[in-house]
């Protein structure tokens, strides 16, 4: 079971009337722990400081916050953080309250899955799913607590010999998996896809592309079709927890494992 503080008191309870509940009015990130240290903990915040602003309203981490975080990396030094930010209560009905005075923060603590180890090593394979992504530029790139579309996509069981899904938005435009953001290496140089109107742009996805350009790596954040997997020859993903994983296969498309992916990991701390 998961441990769990709301607003720094252990298992708390949450009102039935908090917006986060209600109409999923919050944001999250969901940190690794190695070591008994948050990797990349100031990008965390700052990415969700700059999606409370998205959302309307003001956050910073308080000293208070930063120190039970780091009090669950020292007494969990190999697992998953999860701080969830909601609005709180107040506002008739949609509208939301004036003021950011009763933000809840919720942080709660995930064994580590075991797979992304194997995933690391061997790679994964990804299905198209047929659930595709609205277009919504106010909330694209946002990791906001409306994840009804995800739900929907992993609803659905994936084939055997899968291991995630590989998501479109309502144009048929190439947007990220499931869980993660999607990078493909052509002819042309590294892209991955722009996430101005769907998706999430995740904490890791920065990273990598900041450390792929100082491995001297030409990179670009473009629209893409699923015709373009005929010009790939490498794809990988990534996320804060699995780090950087090769994508194998494609439905029926395979691809080699990229020869520098694990030089990623190494230069980021991410090998499991």
């Amino acid at each position: 079971m998961a441990q769990v503080w709301v607003n720094g008191q252990p298992d708390a309870m949450i009102s039935p009337l908090d917006r986060g509940l209600a109409y999923g009015d919050g944001l999250f990130a969901t940190m690794r722990v190695n070591k008994s240290e948050i990797q990349f903990i100031e990008s965390h915040f700052l990415r969700l400081a700059q999606g409370a602003r998205r959302l309307g309203f003001d956050w910073q981490p308080t000293s208070t916050l930063r120190e039970l975080l780091l009090q669950c990396a020292k007494d969990n030094p190999q697992s998953c953080l999860k701080l969830l930010l909601s609005r709180g209560i107040g506002g008739r009905g949609y509208t939301p309250p004036n003021s950011s005075l009763s933000i809840n923060e919720i942080v709660s603590v995930h064994p580590f899955p075991d797979v992304y180890q194997q995933w690391q090593k061997e790679g994964v394979s990804l299905q198209s799913s047929t659930v595709l992504l609205a277009r919504q530029p106010r909330l694209a790139g946002i990791k906001h607590c409306n994840r009804l579309e995800q739900v929907l996509v992993k609803s659905v069981a994936l084939a055997v010999g899968y291991d995630d899904w590989l998501v479109l938005d309502s144009n048929g435009n190439i947007i990220e998996s499931s869980m993660a953001n999607l990078f493909f290496e052509t002819d042309a140089g590294i892209i991955t896809p722009k996430l101005a109107y769907a998706g999430v742009a995740g904490m890791m996805r920065e990273q990598v592309i900041y450390q792929l350009l100082e491995m001297k790596f030409s990179v670009s954040v473009t629209e893409m079709n699923v015709d373009i997997l005929s010009k790939v020859k490498h794809i990988f993903m990534t996320n804060s927890l699995l780090g950087v994983v090769d994508v194998t296969q494609v439905d029926q498309q395979a691809f080699n494992m990229a020869p520098y992916t694990s030089l990623l990991r190494e230069r980021l701390d991410l090998t499991l």
